[in-house]
């Protein structure tokens, strides 16, 4: 197939996109097709419309370790929604419907019936039992999936000694380079070190959530997509971006229905690793522009940090550790 090939940077376009989806799916008439905002350097990715006005999501890699990550992805998608059929879940996952075959050594495109709703956004969601709640037990429901779901599957699965190990092998990467503001690691170093911050009982994370990666219906959380970085690890990092972006008010709506579904003791140090994760997020972000040699990326990290720095040591509201 022409562009976008692995290897290339060139992505694929739409209707090359939506001609796979007709082979991968027999019988789907394509009426529309629109390029997704979730089209990245791993994937591309369209959503096409049928002639019922139904909607399918289209992605294919541009990389092989994508390719890797979306035929797991598929796997326990398919596990995922035998899990909402007994039960263990509510809301919906992305269907996968088919795949086609992108060329020799390329890997396949994968379609997929989208899950219901429309996207959250966090700034309208009001603290109380509605949404805020309904958000809160979703995340629950994830961390109660047995792990054993993801073992079979062959995902990655931490211990909590190993998990902490992971991050502080992270931060020293990051301190070789140069670029991490030495404050900011003396604090990361710090809390990763206070061993009582690590006695968690690892369960099965989302591992890249955010409001991009939630549907809404009705007031109630409809589906949950993009699950690539499922793994068993911290139930902690699933609520990194809510500790980041969330209001006081409606985060507290969403750990009150959160902790009345976990069925696990109380965590004390829940929130303390999150806002430890939401702020390593942006050292990871910076690596990983080291690691494409992405010079705008590397920028882009380097101001986050810079900004997150006179946030936690020069503001006279916040504490340095």
């Amino acid at each position: 197939m022409p562009g976008g090939a692995y290897g290339e940077d060139v992505p694929r376009s739409p209707l090359a996109l939506a001609a796979l989806a007709s082979v991968a799916v027999p019988g789907l008439d394509v009426y529309d097709v629109l390029r997704s905002p979730h089209s990245d350097s791993d994937f591309d990715v369209v959503v096409v419309k049928d002639a019922t006005g139904r909607r399918w999501l289209v992605r294919a890699p541009r990389r092989p370790a994508a390719g890797a990550a979306l035929e797991a992805e598929r796997g326990l998608l398919q596990a995922l929604a035998r899990a909402k059929e007994t039960g263990l879940i509510s809301f919906d996952v992305p269907s996968p419907a088919g795949a086609a075959s992108l060329g020799e050594g390329e890997g396949r495109a994968i379609v997929y019936v989208e899950a219901p709703g429309g996207p959250l956004v966090l700034a309208e969601v009001a603290p109380g039992p509605g949404l805020a709640a309904s958000l809160g037990s979703a995340l629950a429901s994830i961390h109660e999936l047995p792990i054993q779901l993801l073992e079979d599957l062959g995902l990655p699965s931490y211990s909590a000694d190993e998990h902490r190990a992971r991050r502080l092998a992270e931060l020293d990467a990051g301190v070789q380079t140069g670029l991490v503001p030495p404050r900011l690691a003396d604090r990361w170093e710090h809390q990763l070190e206070n061993v009582a911050w690590w006695r968690f009982e690892p369960t099965v994370v989302h591992g890249d959530m955010g409001e991009h990666q939630l549907t809404v219906r009705e007031g109630q959380i409809s589906g949950v997509v993009d699950w690539m970085d499922a793994r068993v690890a911290d139930p902690a990092d699933d609520l990194a971006w809510l500790v980041a972006a969330a209001p006081e008010d409606v985060l507290d709506s969403v750990l009150e229905a959160y902790h009345v579904k976990r069925r696990e003791t109380r965590d004390p140090h829940l929130l303390d690793r999150a806002r430890l994760s939401s702020e390593m997020a942006l050292l990871r972000w910076l690596m990983y522009g080291v690691r494409t040699e992405d010079d705008a990326i590397v920028a882009d990290g380097r101001g986050m940090l810079a900004d997150l720095e006179a946030l936690l040591f020069d503001s006279p509201d916040e504490p340095s550790l």
